[in-house]
């Protein structure tokens, strides 16, 4: 069974402007969170991991982590982003895809593979965000099996589309999948639940 993770990575200089930090901080931020998004896949059970970006400094710290990189000319979205590496992926015959954020920095392998272990064909399994506004992996099996929609209450979307189209779905309750990092809240919320010495002096450092 071939599984590839999709990480979209959205340029760091325009990301996260909620959490009302600088420029350069931003940046680091989600260098950080990145690189242990990308760490935890690279020991898990996930054969191969796409990064869809066009922000080279992204792609360096993939670059670690034998990814293949998907250059995008123009942001349009992650929808946009994921159905670039799904013709990658179908035509290199993977057979299940999962798609994570960047923004989930206490996520462990333990954690891919309990997911992995809930896969079936044909499956399409969603863990939502911890405020349940998001969907923070995407599990699709075949990858082609649904058309992603990342957007408000996706979800819910995700959840309703697969059931309008007979899909069997799952809805898994994940903890450290669905902690993300997306206003000043969910710093503290972080903070306060983070496992990862180094990581917590790094953010400690940075904020």
């Amino acid at each position: 069974m071939q599984i590839a993770s999709i990480i979209p990575v959205k340029t760091f200089s325009r990301a996260k402007s909620r959490l009302g930090l600088s420029q350069e901080k931003t940046e680091e931020l989600c260098k950080v969170m990145l690189e242990e998004v990308l760490s935890a896949i690279s020991k898990s059970q996930i054969s191969k991991t796409i990064i869809i970006s066009k922000d080279e400094a992204a792609f360096e710290i993939a670059k670690k982590y034998d990814t293949i990189q998907i250059f995008e000319e123009k942001e349009n979205g992650v929808n946009a982003a994921v159905a670039l590496s799904e013709k990658y992926l179908l035509g290199n015959n993977f057979d299940a895809s999962i798609v994570f954020p960047q923004d989930i920095p206490l996520i462990r392998p333990q954690d891919i593979d309990e997911l992995i272990k809930l896969q079936k064909t044909p499956q399409v399994i969603v863990v939502p965000s911890r405020k349940f506004d998001g969907t923070n992996a995407l599990l699709r099996s075949p990858i082609d099996i649904m058309e992603t929609h990342y957007d408000e209450d996706s979800y819910k979307i995700h959840l309703s589309t697969a059931k309008s189209k007979n899909i069997p779905v799952t809805f898994a309750l994940i903890s450290r999948i669905m902690w993300d990092v997306d206003d000043k809240s969910d710093i503290g919320f972080i903070m306060s639940n983070i496992e990862k010495p180094a990581l917590a002096e790094k953010l400690r450092n940075l904020l």
